[in-house]
This record gives C-alpha cells, structure tokens and sequence, in this order.
C-alpha cells in the first residue's frame, strides 16, 4: 500500500483501528514537526518492500482521542499492530533498520 504523504486529520475510532485484519502501521506527527519530516524517507524505505503492510499517517495531538489511547507522547511514534494487537512501537526512529526490525516481529 502506497504511503500517504500528509497526516489525515480524520483519524479512525479505537474500535474500528483494533478491527483491522492483517498487518497494520499506525503513525502519529504532524505535517509541521520537524522529527515527522526527517523520517519520512527511513519510514517509506523500511515499508517500501512491505506492499502488503496497510500504513496510516494520523495526525496527532491534544484533544486527538486516538493518539491517547496509545499513550503517545513523542512524534513521529509508529505502532505495529497485527490483527488490531499491538506488537511492537518506535518512538522517533533513528533510521530505516530500526523500523524494519520491528516490522519482522509483527
């Protein structure tokens, strides 16, 4: 699935995320923060070869239900889900391997 280039604003109910089958990668930031923008390119090398693994760029922030309900507190934070369970996060990731380690594990 192709990456999308802006965080959505609409963000999926807790429910609806936790019902999701297969491989999921949630990513909460910002389109103005500066650690969103300098993963961008580790981000889409790691899930490049992943076609199959569905990515969500959510926009994140106070009052964003969502984001709450993972604890996030730093951006960009990418949460590895597998049939709506969490299986692994990155907080910040310092480049694409660290966030290919963790799509081995879901």
């Amino acid at each position: 699935m192709a990456t999308q280039t802006a965080y959505s604003s609409k963000a999926p109910s807790r429910a609806e995320l936790d019902a999701l089958p297969g491989v999921t990668v949630v990513e909460f930031g910002t389109d103005w923060c500066g650690y969103c923008q300098g993963a961008q390119a580790s981000i889409a090398k790691a899930l490049q070869p992943h076609a199959d693994v569905r990515h969500l760029k959510i926009e994140d922030g106070p009052g964003r239900p969502l984001g709450r309900s993972f604890k996030v507190k730093l951006w960009p934070t990418l949460v590895f889900m597998r049939d709506g369970a969490e299986i692994a996060r990155v907080v910040r990731p310092s480049g694409a391997a660290e966030i290919a380690e963790a799509l081995t594990s879901v």
